[in-house]
């Protein structure tokens, strides 16, 4: 039975329990921050990202049970967001970030990335005048969520590169919804990643990846797994007729809006370190 997952994290482990031994070109360490379990990955050899089928970089892992409702852990994973963010990428008030919210909004499971760019603190358009109001420390920030082959016809990735050509940001950063293949990991995890994404992968539906390779532009990921294969959560084949069958959990709408909220005020408090929250919120609503 082939595992499918979107998390370096998982990744590793499973080669790792399969190989029963270290793996040349990985490493993975853990720390605690605030009560939230911290684990990063890091890939430096082709053979290892071979083996792991992920690209080589770094995949920052933020994990807690009480990540979808606690208010505490959702204010300590934002500030770690946006810390991780900062340390990828040299964000000056110069700095012209594109957001790209993927997925799918019809979909509940998928609409993270939707739902992200709903939040964000949108200046590009207004950027001068918003220095003149607030202060000459306001980054510029634009943001899309192109939605899928499925119901545009045309690669995400394409979309993608037509804006970055266009606008030339120094920055993307695409959010997604992932695929887990612990159901412990479902709703209770963030992945940031300096290597870009690869829009549906986690879930078999391979499309281009968005990175700094196919956009010529330095690409973070991030992304929270919302679904879970099946045959992982009842260690069973399922029929050929019925698969791929892909579960989530029964509150998923309340997850995205929950989840949505923490990345997008992480990456709200990285590219405006200088803007309180409450000033944050108070432009965006």
């Amino acid at each position: 039975m082939s595992v499918r997952t979107d998390l370096a994290v998982e990744a590793h482990e499973i080669k790792s329990k399969e190989t029963a031994e270290e793996i040349e070109g990985v490493t993975a360490d853990k720390e605690e921050q605030n009560g939230i379990s911290l684990t990063r990955v890091r890939i430096t050899s082709e053979s290892a990202s071979n083996l792991l089928g992920k690209a080589q970089g770094t995949y920052i892992t933020i994990e807690t049970p009480n990540l979808r409702y606690g208010m505490e852990d959702h204010e300590a994973a934002a500030d770690i967001i946006a810390k991780e963010i900062t340390d990828m990428a040299d964000i000056t008030e110069n700095t012209t970030t594109l957001i790209v919210g993927l997925g799918n909004r019809d979909i509940t499971p998928d609409a993270l990335g939707c739902a992200v760019v709903s939040d964000i603190f949108i200046t590009n358009h207004l950027h001068e005048g918003i220095k003149s109001a607030i202060g000459e420390n306001i980054s510029s920030v634009c943001a899309i969520a192109p939605g899928v082959l499925g119901t545009t016809g045309i690669e995400t990735v394409e979309i993608i590169k037509g804006i970055t050509e266009k606008i030339k940001p120094q920055l993307v950063i695409a959010v997604d919804a992932l695929a887990a293949a612990d159901i412990r990991r479902v709703s209770t995890t963030i992945q940031i990643a300096d290597t870009g994404i690869q829009p549906g992968a986690g879930v078999g539906n391979d499309r281009r990846g968005l990175n700094e390779e196919t956009l010529g532009v330095k690409v973070i990921a991030i992304g929270v797994p919302t679904v879970i294969d099946a045959e992982s959560v009842c260690n069973m084949e399922i029929p050929d007729e019925l698969a791929p069958l892909i579960v989530t959990t029964k509150d998923i709408d309340l997850v995205i809006e929950r989840m949505a909220k923490t990345v997008a005020c992480g990456i709200n408090r990285a590219l405006q370190p200088k803007l309180s929250h409450e000033e944050i919120e108070s432009y965006i609503r």
